[in-house]
């Protein structure tokens, strides 16, 4: 007997847990850190550069632990991402870089939510695999970054 599970996402969590969704995510789209960045001061933007912001829907970042205007920034190509918490608790992603169009960066910024969204589900599915006692049997991701994973118990 199998079943197939397509998994629709709430991202309900505290800051450190989307801290390390970020950080799993970035890195696979060719994003540094700002802090890892060597000669890149994320602080200072330039007028010139055009902004987008993009807030992810069902989102809410639990304000415990959490200071007011925290937030982690990375960078690729001369674009600069900022993911904060906003005002009532959604995560959002603002987006700037000089050179390109607003949808451009919406873009970016689309795929890069997508990807922070897919590596807090994973992570959240396997935790609560494990916590099952469900075995893995494969793990596969497709060339769209679809991820297929066969578990079975019993």
């Amino acid at each position: 007997m199998s079943t197939v599970m397509v998994v629709t996402p709430i991202i309900i969590a505290n800051w450190p847990v989307i801290s390390a969704a970020v950080a799993g995510a970035v890195g696979s789209m060719g994003f540094t850190l700002a802090e890892a960045a060597a000669g890149v001061d994320v602080r200072v933007s330039s007028k010139n550069a055009t902004r987008t912001e993009i807030e992810l829907d069902d989102s809410e970042i639990l304000s415990a632990g959490t200071e007011l205007g925290e937030e982690m920034t990375v960078v690729r190509d001369g674009v600069t991402a900022r993911f904060k918490r906003d005002a009532r608790g959604s995560l959002t992603l603002c987006m700037e870089g000089e050179g390109y169009t607003k949808a451009e960066l919406h873009q970016i910024g689309e795929e890069l939510m997508g990807r922070v969204t897919q590596q807090y589900v994973y992570h959240r599915v396997m935790t609560e695999m494990k916590n099952k006692n469900m075995t893995i049997v494969s793990e596969e991701v497709d060339t769209d970054q679809t991820v297929h994973i066969r578990v079975k118990n019993w």
